[in-house]
């Protein structure tokens, strides 16, 4: 998949995502008064630490949130229904991917990476019980991911990013529906 984020009219941003089934779909952001776009610092969080089932996992799974446009292709006959399952089912993980992202941006858009690991770690603890999975290092080292690409981002307004297949939410199953049917007569 990939996603370009770039300045928009407004001058806030939209992550323009190219699936590989061909649906080309915008995601604006409302991140005016930040440096740093909200949707980059998802990106490059939930890319550099795994996160399979954030919100580019998400989309690229087949995902779409409701503020999210068309742009081309033809969506499956039951997209819909696909994506609110996949949704439903990533909730928690999506509450993970804010929290964690938001520390990560936070440290880049002050240029304060002090207190991430902290941060990253409270925030996780409010979706999960065991141990944060990553380490002050992994951290520092999405950070420093996020500030060159900020960077580059100031210099030309945009940033075009390659999400990895093996990053892409799996769609549950449907729920099995009972057939009902008739009863044997006699």
């Amino acid at each position: 998949m990939l996603i370009t984020i770039a300045r928009a009219v407004g001058g806030s941003t939209v992550a323009r995502v190219r699936r590989p089934d061909g649906v080309v779909l915008d995601l604006p952001a409302y991140d005016r008064k930040h440096r740093v776009p909200h949707d980059l610092a998802h990106a490059v969080t939930e890319c550099e630490l795994g996160m399979a089932d954030g919100v580019f996992g998400s989309i690229a799974g087949g995902g779409v949130f409701s503020n999210m446009r068309l742009v081309s292709g033809r969506p499956r006959h039951d997209a819909a229904d696909r994506s609110k399952r996949l949704l439903a089912a990533n909730k928690a993980p999506l509450g993970v991917a804010e929290v964690v992202s938001a520390a990560i941006h936070h440290a880049v858009e002050h240029d304060d990476p002090g207190d991430v690991y902290d941060n990253v770690r409270r925030g996780w603890g409010v979706f999960r019980t065991e141990p944060c999975p990553w380490t002050a290092e992994q951290l520092a080292a999405v950070v420093a991911r996020l500030a060159e690409l900020t960077v580059d981002f100031e210099a030309t307004g945009k940033v075009v990013l390659t999400w990895p297949d093996a990053l892409t939410s799996r769609v549950p199953a449907p729920a099995v529906a009972h057939k009902r049917g008739r009863r044997g007569r006699i």
